[in-house]
């Protein structure tokens, strides 16, 4: 590509930045146009205005199974109807049958503690991996986004201009994700390209790394997924290496399968996080895996043990909500699943159709009832093959359009959106009508 087109799409990034999440001033809901909603029922949010709108943003992706889904409230109705509180001390039953629930469900984990948010999970995970292994470094992925706090928060969204050309094997500089941290300066993290492990082990025979961690589909850049044996040559890696593999499946645990994406790779990482989901959008956040990583949280040898620490972890709201959400796709999975995964079919043959009909170049990137679409000839296989080739201003501007028409997307260009089992195929076809009309 030539250098003019490459400063062309630098200087559209630069424009979007306010709409982007590695933006500084950027915060969660700060995106245009700004909209107050009021309430959600199943596939479906109103505005303050009472305008209605069919919802495939579902909050980041939580609401599974759409919002308000009557099983998963009245589970938590009854729960503070028993007086079921946060005690803050020893055990509890309703985390142990989550616990129960969860181990059973899912074979690759044997134990598990509970935590608020995503971002308190996969920093645990990191905390524990250094406990575990003794080593401080640790790899994260350009454009996988393992949550907020300091060590984790760098990288998922770059100018060619910050992280310049590909590298492999070798490390990108690390470029925080806002203002106020201290990442760059601490040097124990190393950031390296999806879909490459000749990077890991180039950078893991330079220091020692207690672990990888990333998203097994980078969710936070749209749908990017992993090579044929990526995921699994990331396992051995870890195995040949000694540093441990944590999945974060804070986005893809149980919107394929309550397996997660590792039960559809057929790879069981050392460490899972889990959160959105599991608990259709009430808060809980879970880091799991090997009981022999696991029960270093509970050492006696003080030394040795990560402090886990958190006055709401394990709340009864969002413990009683992941209960009822994780029995529903326990008993009705099949019909869930197959219906998520029609709707995602119709999703993506829908839009594709439309770009073929308009001549624009595009393709569509699914995995089940998550997919995004991009303006490049080919699914991107990484964070780099994105940037260099998506249209990002015409993404953003094709949202903005099926917002106003209707069909709520996120307005932050590649971002995945996200299909719940109260979608209609009426209301995939309203989406992609919405987005005909966006691309006019």
């Amino acid at each position: 590509m030539q250098r003019s087109t490459i400063g062309k799409i630098e200087n559209s990034l630069k424009n979007c930045h306010e709409y982007l999440p590695g933006a500084v001033s950027s915060m969660n809901r700060l995106v245009s146009p700004s909209i107050g909603f009021e309430r959600g029922d199943g596939a479906y949010m109103w505005d303050s205005d009472g305008k209605k709108y069919t919802d495939f943003h579902a909050a980041f992706a939580p609401h599974l199974l759409g919002h308000n889904n009557k099983e998963v409230n009245d589970a938590v109705i009854e729960t503070i109807g028993k007086q079921r509180s946060l005690f803050g001390s020893g055990p509890v039953a309703l985390e142990g049958e989550l616990a129960a629930l969860l181990c059973t469900e899912i074979a690759a984990l044997e134990k598990v503690t509970f935590l608020n948010t995503g971002s308190e999970a996969t920093a645990l995970a990191v905390k524990l991996s250094r406990a575990v292994t003794g080593r401080d470094h640790f790899i994260v992925v350009q454009g996988s986004y393992n949550g907020n706090t300091d060590e984790l928060a760098c990288n998922v969204f770059n100018t060619l201009e910050e992280i310049g050309p590909r590298v492999s094997p070798g490390e990108y500089p690390i470029r925080p994700l806002g203002a106020g941290t201290v990442i760059d300066q601490q040097r124990l993290v190393h950031v390296v390209n999806f879909n490459d492990l000749d990077s890991i082990r180039y950078v893991c025979s330079r220091y020692p790394v207690a672990a990888v961690i990333t998203e097994p589909v980078l969710q936070n850049i749209g749908v990017v997924k992993p090579d044929d044996g990526y995921l699994a040559g990331l396992r051995a890696l870890a195995d040949e290496l000694g540093f441990l593999m944590i999945m974060d499946e804070v986005k893809t645990g149980f919107r394929q399968g309550v397996g997660g994406y590792a039960a559809v790779a057929d790879v069981s990482p050392d460490l899972f996080t889990y959160g959105k989901a599991v608990a259709n959008g009430f808060p809980i956040a879970i880091l799991g895996g090997k009981s022999k990583y696991m029960d270093v949280l509970a050492s006696p040898d003080l030394s040795r043990r990560p402090l886990v620490a958190g006055t709401y972890n394990g709340h009864p709201v969002g413990v009683a909500a992941a209960i009822a959400t994780v029995n529903i796709l326990k008993s009705q999975g099949e019909v869930i699943f197959s219906h998520l995964e029609k709707l995602g079919a119709l999703a993506e043959q829908g839009i594709m159709d439309v770009l073929a009909a308009r001549g624009v170049a595009g393709v569509v990137a699914r995995v089940g009832s998550a997919f995004s679409f991009y303006f490049m000839d080919h699914a991107p296989r990484d964070f780099h093959d994105l940037l260099v080739n998506h249209d990002f201003d015409r993404d953003v501007e094709v949202r903005r359009k099926m917002i106003g028409e209707g069909a709520y997307l996120v307005p932050v260009a590649t971002k995945q959106c996200s299909i719940s089992a109260a979608h209609t195929e009426g209301d995939i076809e309203f989406m992609v009508e919405r987005f005909a009309a966006a691309l006019r």
